[in-house]
């Protein structure tokens, strides 16, 4: 697939063909139920797909290929789907309040046969479950927000993962007490020229305590 090799990510190409029919689901649902203001599949595969699989070596990374992730305000399973394809030995929880997107993703895991991935309808504050070693978020909130509206449902010693724009500089000066930013990490997202960046956030060891 065009861009995956500038990511370097060695996707097989029954993944490949899992992204595709992931981009001709959301382009079709996507009409009826509008899932996104992005409607071209090409533009799709640009602005939403290599966005997304940006983050997977980055991911791997820092909590290895087999972990629990909750993605937070997943809209049409962005990033939950790519991980879920890219990565088949990494649980993955959709969480969204809107119960439209839920059924598409819950499509989605159905139609291509995606084992690891979980869509759940419910509003994250609810989530209170511990479980998850990675909680990412893709344009859903601040960083305070983010981090004080997940903490119930991350592990002790698990880590956050902000998908953002600009280097967001005073969200991470705002961080509430007991939360710190580990890392801000530089994208290049082929076929894009806007900025991108990752917020890796945890939990200082008196907050995780």
């Amino acid at each position: 697939m065009v861009g995956a090799k500038d990511l370097d990510l060695a996707l097989s190409d029954d993944q490949v063909e899992l992204i595709l029919g992931y981009v001709g689901l959301l382009h079709k649902w996507g009409a009826v139920y509008n899932l996104t203001a992005i409607k071209a599949p090409a533009d799709i595969l640009s602005q939403h797909v290599l966005d997304c699989l940006s983050i997977i070596n980055p991911l791997l990374k820092r909590v290895g290929s087999v972990a629990s992730v909750l993605d937070v305000g997943t809209g049409a399973g962005l990033p939950a789907v790519m991980i879920a394809i890219a990565c088949p030995t990494i649980r993955v929880v959709a969480l969204d309040a809107v119960a439209k997107k839920i059924a598409f993703i819950q499509q989605v895991g159905l139609q291509l046969g995606l084992n690891n991935l979980v869509a759940q309808h419910a509003r994250i504050e609810r989530i209170n479950s511990a479980s998850f070693d990675l909680i990412v978020s893709r344009a859903f909130a601040s960083l305070g927000d983010f981090v004080n509206g997940t903490k119930g449902a991350i592990k002790n010693g698990g880590i956050w993962l902000a998908m953002k724009g600009r280097v967001p500089l005073e969200e991470i000066h705002s961080l509430p007490n007991g939360f710190v930013a580990l890392e801000v990490e530089a994208l290049q997202v082929p076929g894009l020229t806007a900025e991108r960046c990752l917020v890796w956030i945890s939990q200082t060891s008196a907050q995780a305590t």
